[in-house]
């Protein structure tokens, strides 16, 4: 006997989904750092001061560059979390003190810059978008996606019409989670996301 069973897919729209790639922090160390002693004991390092100022030191673990500069700054990129920065600095000052660079002071750690991407896991109308959507750039010849500058808070998104974005400005973390919350609310509310149609697939059992 045949059986013929009729069944119906449904899209579920999922959360938007959120990743950190890069957090650009500066550190202060509140001291004068003498570059080419460190570059003689702390292995590892990048010291060329006729092409660059700074020393180029780098960590596998987490996967961090940092510049630092005889004034007692450095910038540190490469981090993905906030934690991750803060273990980093760690491991670069423990670096100098097993080598025999002693820092005084504690290090004072100010986030410049996040940049994230994410995923609202449904299509966004661009047309629609850069027509209903304040503070906005779209020119599609130029560029495929459209350049929203969020207020609230104080970031930019690169919005695809994929619903991936990227969103650069940050200073936390919270910033990011809370700016994509933000445009996935007002996209839907201005009746920008495109709701994918339902197939409707037959499937045969025997």
């Amino acid at each position: 006997m045949l059986m013929v069973c009729y069944m119906k897919k449904t899209n579920s729209i999922s959360k938007p989904v959120v990743q950190i790639e890069n957090i650009v922090a500066t550190v202060t160390l509140d001291q004068q750092l003498d570059l080419h002693e460190i570059e003689r004991k702390v292995p590892r390092v990048e010291y060329n001061p006729d092409q660059f100022p700074g020393l180029v030191f780098r960590l596998d673990r987490p996967k961090i560059t940092a510049l630092i500069f005889k004034s007692g700054k450095m910038v540190v990129t490469g981090s993905k979390s906030t934690q991750e920065l803060i273990t980093a600095v760690k491991r670069i000052i423990k670096t100098f003190y097993n080598h025999g660079i002693k820092i005084t002071g504690r290090p004072k750690i100010q986030i410049q810059n996040i940049v994230a991407s994410a995923n609202l896991n449904v299509d966004v109308n661009l047309e629609d978008a850069a027509y209903k959507l304040e503070n906005n750039m779209y020119e599609p010849e130029q560029f495929p996606g459209l350049i929203h500058r969020m207020t609230d808070p104080y970031v930019v998104l690169l919005i695809f019409s994929s619903g991936k974005m990227v969103i650069t400005g940050a200073k936390r973390e919270e910033e990011v989670s809370k700016a994509v919350e933000n445009i996935y609310k007002t996209l839907k509310e201005l009746d920008c996301l495109v709701t994918k149609s339902e197939d409707e697939q037959e499937e045969e059992f025997f």
